[in-house]
């Protein structure tokens, strides 16, 4: 098996294949060996499991998942890593390469054709741009018993956060609404090629089998949550009136009221089960 991480190794092999980091796509791969080992590891990979990577770039964590699962489907979306990756994962038989942007796949079709019975599972070393489209297409498939990625230290903070914190946003619920995150470890900028400006961070997310919360309309939950961070520095009211103009700055106090909550409350400190009662109470009133 090549040694993608080794930078003696690689840099030969790319420039073998005249292969350039596009700065477009995000390209920063690992030359730190034990990064690719330790997500694997710490994802809980093992041969009962059915591995969807996104964006295997020339390798490096597509071994170390081939090495464990029962099967892996990496999706890529650059046609130029083809021949790269035919070298340095050529050999794996339980490997399959689907060439295209995954965004543009219907995911939990994918992944019912290509894991029969087998524990799927979502891993992947995220392009910082692309981070929040990905993630968002991963954990609403509602297919994977967890999605396991390497993303921008700061977004992981983010997507753990806790109510009332500095990092708390409406993405962070979103991910909390399908998941529960724990942060796993820290990559520094030194473990890449080209090196990033940032630290990294590997989360998992295990998904929820059940939604411990009654939510009676999920678009308005998450119109409720959008508009309760729309306007951070405001009032939890403020927000809301923007979000649901016809209800009005009236309306919307007698929900928050409903809610037994201070009419000064802001939206940064709410809990989901707390934006889920006030979602509520917003749609008896739509």
């Amino acid at each position: 098996m090549i040694d993608v991480c080794n930078i003696h190794v690689m840099k030969p092999l790319l420039a073998e294949h005249g292969f350039h980091f596009s700065k477009a796509k995000g390209q920063n791969f690992l030359i730190a060996g034990w990064v690719p080992q330790q997500i694997a590891e710490d994802a809980g990979v093992d041969r009962t499991a059915g591995v969807l990577e996104v964006g295997p770039g020339i390798g490096p964590l597509t071994q170390q998942l081939a090495l464990r699962a029962g099967k892996v489907c990496a999706v890529e979306v650059d046609e130029r890593l083809k021949p790269i990756l035919q070298m340095t994962v050529g050999e794996f038989d339980n490997l399959e390469i689907l060439w295209g942007d995954v965004l543009k796949q219907d995911i939990a079709a994918l992944v019912k054709e290509k894991f029969p019975g087998l524990r799927p599972m979502a891993c992947a070393n995220l392009p910082y741009y692309i981070t929040s489209p990905i993630l968002t297409a991963l954990l609403e498939a509602e297919c994977f018993d967890s999605v396991t990625v390497m993303v921008q230290k700061e977004v992981a903070l983010r997507i753990a956060a806790k109510p009332g914190s500095a990092d708390y946003s409406a993405f962070t619920v979103f991910c909390q609404y399908y998941a529960e995150p724990e942060l796993l470890f820290d990559v520094p900028a030194g473990c890449f090629l080209p090196q990033p400006k940032v630290t990294s961070a590997v989360i998992s997310l295990r998904t929820r089998k059940e939604l411990p919360w009654n939510i009676d309309n999920k678009d308005i939950f998450f119109r409720t949550v959008r508009a309760s961070f729309a306007m951070r520095r405001k009032t939890l009211q403020n927000g809301l009136a923007a979000g649901f103009p016809q209800l009005g700055k009236a309306g919307i106090a007698e929900v928050i009221e409903a809610c037994g909550l201070p009419p000064t409350v802001r939206g940064e400190t709410l809990s989901i089960p707390q934006f889920a009662a006030i979602a509520n109470e917003i749609g008896k009133r739509l």
